[in-house]
Order: C-alpha cells, then sequence, then structure tokens
C-alpha cells in the first residue's frame, strides 16, 4: 500500500506461477492490482480504444501494478482472473445477465456471483514453462501455454497471410508455430515449422487435449434453473457490455 499511492489488492493467480519461465516475476503466483479510478474510466469510454478493439487491454495495463508485469506476459487464463477481479473491486461481485432457455426458449435473468466463480488449476507441474508429451504417432513434442502477446501475434500473422493469401481462414498452423517449441528436442525453428504444417490430425487432437488438460482458467460454465419451465439452463457465461460498463451507458 505504501508503496503507491491508490489502494491494491494481490490477486491469486489460476496458474499458481507454474506455468511461467524461472525469473519471470509471475511465477510468484500472484499479481497486485489496483482498484479502478477515473483514469480507468477514460480508458472505459474511449471511443478511440474501442473502435481499435484494445479497451480492455489497456484497461488491464492500466490496473496491473506488479513491476515487470505486463498484460500480454499472462496466459490467457490468468488474464481472465485479473479480469474478474478487477471488476469486482470496481462495481461489486453481482454480475446480472440475462440468459435463453434452450427448453421454453423464454428469457430470463440471473445475477451471477463473481466471487464464487471456481477457478480451474492443473496439478502439473512445468519445466521453466514448458511441457513435453508423445503424441500417438511416437513424437515428442514440447510446447508451452500462449500468453495474450502470443495470441495478439498469431492474430496479425495471419491478418498478414491473409493479405498475400485470400483463401486462409484458419490459424492452426501458425497457432501451432507458436505453441511448440520443439520436437524430439530438437528446438529448430525449421523442424518445427514443416511439423506445423505437416501434423496429422490424431496427433493434432491429442495435443490439443493436453493442451487443454494443462490450461489455467476461471471457469465461467453456468448451470441456472429456468424460473419458467423449471427445466436447467447450461451456458457460458456472457460477457455483456455491463461487465466493465455498468452504469456508463456503454
Amino acid at each position: 500500500m505504501a508503496e503507491y499511492s491508490f489502494p491494491t489488492e494481490t490477486i491469486d493467480l489460476p496458474s499458481g506461477g507454474k506455468f511461467y519461465p524461472e525469473g519471470s516475476p509471475l511465477r510468484s503466483g500472484k499479481v497486485d492490482v489496483k482498484y479502478m479510478t477515473a483514469k480507468e474510466e477514460d480508458i472505459l469510454t474511449s471511443t478511440n480504444l474501442m473502435q481499435k478493439g484494445i479497451v480492455l487491454d489497456k484497461l488491464m495495463e492500466s490496473l496491473l501494478v506488479t513491476k515487470g508485469v505486463k498484460p500480454e506476459d499472462l496466459l490467457l487464463g490468468d488474464l481472465n482472473a485479473v479480469m474478474v477481479a478487477a471488476r469486482i473491486l470496481a462495481y461489486g461481485k453481482e454480475y446480472p445477465i440475462e440468459l435463453v432457455c434452450t427448453s421454453c426458449g423464454k428469457r430470463c435473468d440471473h445475477v451471477i456471483d463473481l466471487a464464487s466463480l471456481p477457478m480451474i488449476t492443473p496439478e502439473s507441474e512445468s519445466l521453466n514453462g514448458e511441457h513435453t508429451v508423445q503424441l500417438p504417432t511416437g513424437l515428442n513434442v514440447t510446447f508451452k501455454l500462449l500468453t495474450r502477446g502470443d495470441e495478439r501475434a498469431v492474430k496479425e500473422e495471419v491478418e498478414s497471410l491473409k493479405k498475400f493469401d485470400a483463401s486462409i481462414e484458419g490459424d492452426t498452423t501458425v497457432r501451432l508455430r507458436f505453441m511448440i517449441t520443439a520436437v524430439n528436442g530438437n528446438r529448430d525453428k525449421k523442424v518445427i515449422r514443416e511439423l506445423s504444417e505437416a501434423m496429422i490430425i490424431r496427433d493434432l487432437r491429442a495435443l490439443r487435449e493436453e493442451y487443454k488438460k494443462l490450461s489455467p482458467d476461471v471457469n465461467f460454465d453456468l448451470t441456472v434453473p429456468c424460473p419458467n419451465c423449471k427445466s436447467t439452463i447450461k451456458a457460458r457465461m456472457p460477457f455483456g457490455a455491463n461487465f466493465f460498463w455498468p452504469d456508463l451507458g456503454a
């Protein structure tokens, strides 16, 4: 508190810090986040940032106060946890949403207690932020979990490739190049690129399953009783405009 001129809170990350390289301040499994101020409201209401699609990145950049940590350094699941914590600190834990019942088709209002959302915390450890898995064909592939910065780089590269080949739509091969760090212990980028383009489907599925199993996150899956027909609504928590703009009319 004394280090900053504004109140802060320490947030536990779903990863526990286990999936970051040695020496990273994120290895502690915690980050310090400041409470939102008028400065952050300016960010949230910036038409320019909204049009560029970077308003939430700028918001997280402003709120993270742990020395040496930027939003792009965080794994996506950890960044989700920081966003939820920032929302709770700013506006409280109640988040009103609207759901549609798949049984009766009617809409219903529901209030989520954000503080009660469970964390998905894999038990597996990593070696300097990397994991090795043997795929069905026998290949030993070493990979890392992607950060917010990696995801942005994947998107930018795919968009760049589309300028030369309009038929490109997916991002699988580019994503694999960012994920995979070694093939049978070989870290040569040419080898990684060749595998990314030639990986057979059963290996790809196995790698995706291992990636998903290891990925920390906030569990946004909801199970809500329908007040109209009493059936159960299963849905993913929607991130509506009122998540960070509950009373700003955004």
